[in-house]
């Protein structure tokens, strides 16, 4: 019986489809800009409240702080942390060029898996069509949150 040894090959084919892949080297880059609303601007935070890369802005992740101090969480748990969440991101998306109704994207962090119900019910009210979604239940959400939301949307 004759034995076949085997070796690596590699196929043009390969090849072919990596460099089709690859960008053209005149390509633009995209433009990236730092976006920041005023409460952040001189808040000394390691982030930015957005960032916009073309026409999709990143939003960082939200807690529902209290309108006049930003260090500390709306009063009464996770609805009106849920509520203040929401509205804080109405905000921002409106102030960087895009809408609640251009949001693609979210995720989720609940400090308590038990929150998810009523969190769901705050949520659905601020969209007309449900972006995709992620959620997760974790620890240790800045200042005691209960949620924390962050988006991806993209500009008007």
């Amino acid at each position: 019986m004759r034995m076949l040894k085997r070796t690596p090959c590699i196929s043009m084919a390969c090849v072919t489809v990596a460099a089709c892949h690859q960008p053209p080297s005149d390509a633009p880059s995209p433009e990236i800009t730092f976006l920041n609303t005023p409460d952040m601007v001189d808040s000394g935070l390691p982030f930015s409240s957005a960032v916009r890369v073309d026409d999709m802005i990143y939003l960082s992740g939200v807690i529902g702080t209290d309108p006049s101090d930003p260090n500390t969480l709306v009063p009464g748990g996770i609805i009106p942390e849920a509520r203040r969440s929401m509205e804080i991101i109405k905000s921002s998306l409106e102030a960087f060029g895009s809408s609640m109704d251009r949001v693609v994207k979210c995720t989720v962090f609940l400090a308590d898996e038990a929150d998810r119900t009523s969190f769901n019910e705050v949520y659905k009210t601020y969209f007309d069509r449900m972006p995709a979604r992620s959620g997760v239940t974790v620890q240790g959400i800045d200042l005691g949150a209960r949620v924390e939301i962050e988006c991806i949307a993209v500009a008007s």
